[in-house]
């Protein structure tokens, strides 16, 4: 019982550590590179095509929203008919 508690624990000490055991090529100065280029291209669009789609359904869910937001006004504004 005392050896798997042992155990547990050790497991838990190596699982959490600060030290980093994968070694990744740092990219940010590619990326400062990149996005401080004077090319003529908007700064939230210089990522690329992932950044053109994501503004674009920005832009289409905002103005599909507000035409709703004005519909269900228009409808809250005129008083239901009674029968």
């Amino acid at each position: 019982m005392l050896l798997n508690l042992l155990a547990l624990r050790q497991i838990g000490l190596r699982t959490i550590s600060t030290a980093s055991h994968r070694h990744f090529k740092n990219k940010v100065p590619e990326k400062q590179k990149l996005f401080q280029e004077d090319d003529g291209i908007p700064l939230y669009l210089k990522g690329g095509v992932a950044d053109a789609l994501l503004n674009r359904a920005t832009m289409i869910l905002t103005v599909g929203g507000r035409a709703y937001a004005i519909y269900q006004l228009a409808v809250a504004s005129f008083p239901k008919k009674q029968e």
